[in-house]
């Protein structure tokens, strides 16, 4: 099964992009083909009819469009600005939505997110559910916050908590097993 992960943040030194690389190796070591992307590979600028209208879609949307659509399973690993989704994420899930049929149809999802506060992120990923729920992705009940991320990470880069490193393999587990059993029926 292929799984294309990747973090919905364009800072270099991103948490999030931390936790995307953690959540990959896990996956691989769960054996899923891990499709792992930079965000910044799906550059595109702010969605605008006109530009729609005149240019079509922009070559960032197409190519994450066409990784998705080669994907079976889809992990979003979102910062949480202002309690909600990050202009760059949502501004890609607009530009997505503009494909017919949606890439993200039948593709199961996972959401995961790490910030330096207390509630690393949650209130991000539940805003990002409903921003995506429409374009019919299978959004998994399990999501994972990563509390006060900027002194989580061991020195290897894995999670220094073994009881929230834990929990973290218990729900990747499940969404292997849930994407796994989806391909088959």
């Amino acid at each position: 099964m292929r799984i294309l992960v990747f973090a919905g943040s364009l800072r270099k030194e991103s948490v999030n992009k931390k936790l995307a690389t953690v959540i990959a190796g896990k996956l691989d070591v769960l054996g899923a083909d891990v499709d792992f992307a930079d965000f910044r590979e799906f550059e595109m600028p702010l969605y605008d009819g006109d530009l729609e209208a005149s240019d079509g879609l922009p070559a960032g949307t197409q190519e994450l469009a066409d990784r998705i659509t080669a994907a079976d399973a889809i992990v979003i690993v979102s910062p949480e600005y202002n309690h909600g989704v990050p202009g760059p994420l949502k501004n890609a899930i607009d530009w997505l939505s503009r494909i017919r049929p949606y890439p993200t149809i039948g593709k199961i999802c996972f959401l995961a997110s790490a910030a330096p506060s207390v509630v690393g992120g949650a209130r991000g990923i539940i805003a990002l559910r409903p921003a995506l729920s429409f374009m019919g992705p299978w959004l998994s009940g399990d999501s994972f916050s990563l509390a006060q991320a900027n002194q989580a990470f061991n020195d290897e880069g894995s999670i220094a908590n073994e009881d929230l490193d834990k929990m973290l393999d218990g729900m990747l587990d499940r969404f292997v097993k849930v994407t796994g059993s989806a391909q088959t029926t």
